[in-house]
């Protein structure tokens, strides 16, 4: 907003509850701007707290001194060579020898600084500040901003503990509180009716021990809009006045445009029978979660079965006769325990109203012009996945059948899974946010600049994970992080989570985390997350992270890379010949070569014993036997540059061949398999995908839709794709291989080489299933998935008896790599007495000779006794110590 209106403010700071204008009003009714352009100047020091700075590289010569300036009009201006104009004063900083407090340590050496005498840090943070480094005479030798979380962090560290943040109606008087330490004044604009005009702009006072504002007036405003008027100093564009919407929101209206003051422990707002709903039973065990990841409209925009206006919404999942929900019925009577919702909070890339469809073209199963007429519309149209959070705490409206009603009706969805016996999690993304600084989306940004997001060495945004980098080891971001958990769980019934690159957050963070939801929910709320290790936090730079390699004995689980990649074959970046030629375990390395494959024997090998490091959960303390004949505790194992055993206990190991990210493992297959290989096989190398996960010690992830041979038509990156590339069919018709082909922002490859590959497959029509082959593969996988929730053996919850039960028959040096054995001990535990798990990936039949189970009496698994793949019914068996097991095939066989 313009800062006209501001100038009465600059002769100091306005910090008490002036009585609002008439310009106030107006400005409340605005519309929020996009900014204009303006650099963002370099912030290269840091307040390391209240009282010291740090300025990395600095070193004073005789007669040179360092000064804080300060402006409340924001006009600061340092050129080098003349003295610092625009200033309103300038405090004196002396060098200090104070300790570089732990949580500053990634900062390059440099002068520290303390400030002076009594001045007064608060109140100039609420002004536009430099650091200069300046001659005796005042003139400038450099100039730097500073970032400013230090500071905060310390002066406000009882913020932490304030409990009542966003709005809060009740009886007598609604009270409003919003974190804005740095503003000089919020004012609260409030509408009577959402739809309507502002009505009033409300004086905010602020509370200095906290930083929190607030405001305090009569009545219950439950249902009333609302947003705050904050006059701050921006980096970039100097003294603002913003307009924002709350970051503790729970209700908004259309597009988020205002935060509505809601209750939600009002019945208005509670589905019938919610406060008596049973929840499904407490899980014994974290490695007892059997997930399906799964998008809302995925799940039904194609689903004729449900009513047109409830298509791609939560409602669809209250209608128990549609198709898409007689299918997760018969998964959770099979073993599924857990459906992950991909991102179902406010999201900033879907319009809420009047999003569009786009008209897709008849067009080759080869052709370009689907995704055209997709990619045309994707601006604008009503899907993406979602990872592009705007407000924490309130449901996606775009999911709602109005986005006034997507608390009730996030509630009903969480209801009907409950009821089909399901858990509901969620994937929760803290992050990253989908803007920052004075963009018309941006909300943390805007309301305490530079303080949400973390920051380069230059003061610079950090976008490693694709967008505007939060700062969860900031005080206020890692709380607000833990507020909205908490509350999901409290007031959603949210049963587990699942955390967008966790390996940006401080595990400190995420401990803090699990504490409080358990305590809310009173039993234990599984998490789990992306721990990869990448980016400015990257190995410890930062904090000690929610990583793979450093979340081992907090019970928190990561995503396994280890089978997922020796399974499929080659990485989730590869491109060009490389995405077929570097064949995995499971689609022919070596034992099936496609014709680019130039894979050596070892390989297949390192593979093989890869698999087996996830089938043992991926521990660090389990020992195998390698193809070379050589014990090795898993963590001594290499997996590239990180040990391929990472994890102290089962529970802290997610096992999955597929996720939303990347193409499904059809299209991987479609790729890499022989180009000659059957519909039948392909199906069949699915399943043994499926098995594998099935199979594995730890927590069981699949894919919505894995089951029934999901393909994006090679669509390696769908988050923006539209419906037409993120189809499922719960008719089982079509897996959708072969409806154009895929976006060529992300699809084209170097040289067009990728499409290339793509055209190749996607023309050929001997590769898409029929519906033989999708009921095929349905009936199996459900049969892996009571295998797995009738055989507890499958999944031990120690590590300590996964280190005593577990074995891998048939390894070492003298193994069979196309042919994996695990056999699970079950003495003293009830039940059976041994499990042995195989799974055949050859194009034939594999044998394995073990004298010693000679006189055992083995028997295949009564669920493959009946189940639905003949092949292993008729053709499994067990003679004198001979295992047989048919070709690409898995069987589980019990001793009981």
């Amino acid at each position: 907003m313009p800062s006209r209106r501001l100038l009465p403010m600059l002769l100091g700071l306005a910090l008490v509850a002036h009585a609002a204008s008439a310009a106030d009003l107006d400005d409340c009714n605005a519309e929020v701007p996009e900014p204009a352009a303006a650099a963002r100047p370099a912030a290269e020091a840091y307040w390391l707290d209240g009282r010291h700075l740090q300025w990395p590289g600095l070193k004073l010569q005789p007669g040179e001194r360092v000064r804080l300036h300060h402006a409340a009009a924001a006009g600061l201006r340092a050129v080098v060579g003349e003295v610092v104009t625009g200033s309103d004063g300038a405090v004196a900083l002396r060098p200090s020898a104070a300790p570089l407090p732990e949580g500053f340590r990634f900062i390059g050496e440099g002068l520290r600084l303390a400030v002076a005498g009594g001045a007064p840090v608060a109140a100039l943070l609420r002004e536009q500040l430099l650091l200069v480094h300046e001659t005796a005479d005042g003139r400038v030798i450099a100039s730097t901003g500073v970032q400013i979380a230090g500071a905060l962090d310390d002066l406000y560290a009882a913020a932490e503990r304030v409990d009542d943040l966003g709005a809060r109606p009740g009886r007598g008087a609604t009270r409003f509180a919003v974190w804005a330490p740095t503003a000089r004044r919020v004012l609260l604009c409030r509408h009577a009716v959402p739809g309507a005009p502002a009505v009033a702009a409300e004086a905010m006072r602020l509370d200095a021990a906290t930083g929190v504002w607030r405001a305090e007036l009569e009545g219950d405003l439950s249902g009333q809009a609302y947003r705050f008027l904050v006059d701050v100093v921006a980096p970039a564009h100097g003294l603002v006045r913003n307009l924002v919407t709350d970051p503790y929101s729970v209700a908004l209206t259309a597009d988020s445009r205002l935060s509505i003051v809601a209750d939600l422990a009002s019945p208005a707002l509670k589905p019938r029978g919610w406060d008596a709903a049973p929840r499904p039973r407490r899980m014994k065990a974290a490695t007892d979660q059997v997930i399906y990841e799964l998008h809302v409209r995925d799940f039904s925009i194609n689903d004729a079965s449900v009513r047109p206006a409830w298509r791609g919404k939560y409602l669809a999942f209250t209608e128990p006769a549609s198709r898409g929900m007689q299918h997760l019925k018969a998964l959770a009577e099979a073993g599924l325990t857990d459906v992950h919702l991909l991102p179902v909070f406010d999201l900033a890339s879907v319009p809420e109203r009047g999003c569009r469809t786009p008209a897709i073209p008849d067009a080759p199963a080869d052709g370009e012009a689907q995704q055209a007429a997709v990619m045309a519309q994707a601006a604008g149209d009503c899907f993406n996945w979602g990872y592009d959070p705007w407000h924490f705490n309130a449901p996606e409206g775009s999911y709602a059948t109005d986005p006034l009603r997507r608390v009730i009706e996030f509630r009903q969805m969480v209801m009907a899974l409950h009821r089909a016996g399901l858990r509901v999690g969620m994937d929760m993304v803290y992050n990253h946010m989908a803007a920052a600084g004075q963009a018309r989306k941006s909300v943390l940004d805007r309301l305490v600049p530079g303080y949400y997001h973390r920051l380069d060495a230059r003061g610079e945004i950090e976008r490693s994970t694709c967008c505007d980098n939060t700062a969860t080891e900031h005080r206020m971001m890692a709380k607000l992080m833990i507020d909205s958990a908490a509350l999901w769980v409290r007031e959603y019934r949210v049963d587990s989570m699942r955390f967008d690159l966790m390996g940006h957050q401080p595990r400190a963070a995420m401990e803090r985390l699990q504490a409080r939801v358990d305590a809310e929910a009173g039993r234990p709320v599984q998490l789990l997350g992306e721990g990869w290790n990448f980016g400015e936090v990257a190995h410890g730079a930062r904090f000690l992270q929610a990583s793979q390699l450093s979340l081992n004995g907090s019970g928190i689980a990561s995503f396994s890379d280890r089978a997922r990649d020796a399974a499929r074959g080659g990485s989730a970046g590869e491109g060009g010949d490389d995405s077929v030629r570097r064949q995995g375990w499971l689609n022919g390395l070596v034992y099936a070569p496609n014709a680019l494959a130039a894979a050596r024997p070892e390989e297949l090998l390192e593979a093989a014993d890869m698999i087996r490091v996830g089938l043992a959960g991926s521990l660090r303390s389990f020992e195998l036997t390698t193809w070379r004949g050589e014990r090795k505790r898993l963590d001594a194992i290499a997996y590239g540059d990180q040990p391929a055993g990472f994890a102290s206990e089962p529970g802290e190991v997610v096992n999955y061949v597929e996720n939303h990210d990347n193409q499904t493992l059809f299209d991987v297959n479609a790729l890499k398999l022989p180009l000659d290989t059957s519909r039948e096989d392909r199906a069949r190398v699915q399943m043994l995908g499926a098995a594998l996960v099935a199979f594995s010690q730890g927590v069981a992830y699949f894919h919505a839709g894995q089951d029934i041979l999901r393909s994006k038509s090679m669509d390696r990156n769908s988050y923006d794709s539209g419906d037409w590339f993120n189809r499922l069919d719960w008719s089982y018709r079509t897996n959708h291989f072969g409806t154009g082909l895929p976006p060529r922002q992300d699809n084209y490859g170097r040289d067009g080489r990728d499409w290339a590959l793509a055209r190749e497959r996607l023309a050929d029509p001997s590769i898409a299933p029929g519906p033989a082959e999708i009921a095929w593969a349905r009936d199996v996988f459900r049969d892996l998935l009571a295998i797995r929730a009738g055989t507890p053996l499958l999944r031990l919850s120690s590590a300590a008896e996964i280190r005593k039960r577990v074995s891998f028959p048939g390894s070492g040096a003298s193994q069979n790599p196309v042919l994996v054995a695990t056999r699970v001990d079950g003495r003293g535990l009830g039940g059976h007495r041994a499990v042995l798990a195989f799974i055949n990936v050859a194009p034939t039949p594999q044998v394995l000779e073990l004298p010693a189970e000679a006189k055992a009496r083995w028997v295949l698994h009564p669920v493959q006794r009946r189940g639905a793949d003949a092949r292993v019914r008729d053709e499994a068996r067990f003679r004198g110590g001979r295992f047989e097991v048919p070709a690409r095939s898995a069987a589980v066989f019990v001793l009981d």
